[in-house]
């Protein structure tokens, strides 16, 4: 048997591509991202899935298609409405007992990544309105693409984070 053909059977085609890939990219100084794989495997919440209890807070968390808003919430809130553009939008409330949850502040950050493992830019913006408190922001989506969306939210005055990964699939016209 010849030593190709012995080391695939050994440890494998999708390992032996991951290491050929990382080999090449590594020779054009760019880091190789994580294999797609590794990414579809990571827990999500399930897709009817909008919140995640985590105690003392909740995580509220949502994805769609810029194209289903309103011109004027669009325009009120500086979105380009379009079938190719999904809007990301997370709050976080703490829990507070006798009465409706409280919105507050923290620190927001998201990443996008499609199912071949390609990240989508994505960067959240803090809107305030009254007593509410939420980020947003838009990620081009093209096609028929499912995005893997991973938040970490540190509510003001606490140094852990709230992380979640939920999935949102888009049908982009």
């Amino acid at each position: 048997m010849p030593t190709t053909e012995r080391t695939v059977r050994l440890i494998g085609l999708p390992v032996l591509l991951a290491v050929l890939g990382s080999t090449l990219l590594a020779g054009c100084g760019r880091q190789a991202p994580p294999p797609a794989a590794a990414v579809i495997e990571a827990p999500t919440e399930p897709a009817t899935s909008s919140s995640r209890d985590f105690g003392s807070y909740v995580l509220y968390f949502n994805a769609i298609l810029t194209d289903s808003l309103t011109p004027e919430v669009a325009r009120s809130y500086n979105i380009v409405r379009s079938p190719n553009r999904a809007l990301v939008n997370i709050s976080i409330l703490k829990k507070a007992e006798g009465t409706t949850d409280v919105p507050v502040a923290g620190t927001v950050t998201a990443q996008a990544v499609n199912l071949n493992g390609q990240f989508k830019d994505l960067s959240l913006r803090e809107v305030r309105e009254g007593e509410a408190i939420y980020y947003i922001g838009d990620v081009a989506v093209t096609g028929d693409e499912t995005l893997l969306i991973t938040v970490d939210a540190t509510p003001a005055n606490e140094t852990t984070p709230l992380s979640v990964r939920f999935q949102r699939q888009f049908v982009a016209d």
